[in-house]
């Protein structure tokens, strides 16, 4: 049994920018919605990030941010 190659449909352009348009419309909804579902989760990331550096910190030290836009990630 012989394969037949793979026929490609033709489309017009526009119809191919349709397709495009409703895949990025879909790819960024599923972004913006990961990041509002991790948004909601940031202190636990942050401390699941900083739990081994806080391991290794001697007693009654803290970290400290070194520029102000730093201190922003993880309020």
């Amino acid at each position: 049994m012989s394969e037949q190659p793979h026929q490609f449909e033709e489309q017009p352009l526009t119809e191919h920018l349709r397709e495009l348009r409703s895949c990025l419309i879909v790819s960024f909804a599923a972004v913006f919605a990961g990041f509002c579902l991790s948004y909601l989760f940031i202190r636990p990331i942050g401390a699941w990030f900083f739990k081994p550096l806080t391991r290794v910190l001697p007693e009654d030290s803290s970290l400290i941010f070194t520029s102000y836009q730093e201190g922003f990630f993880f309020i």
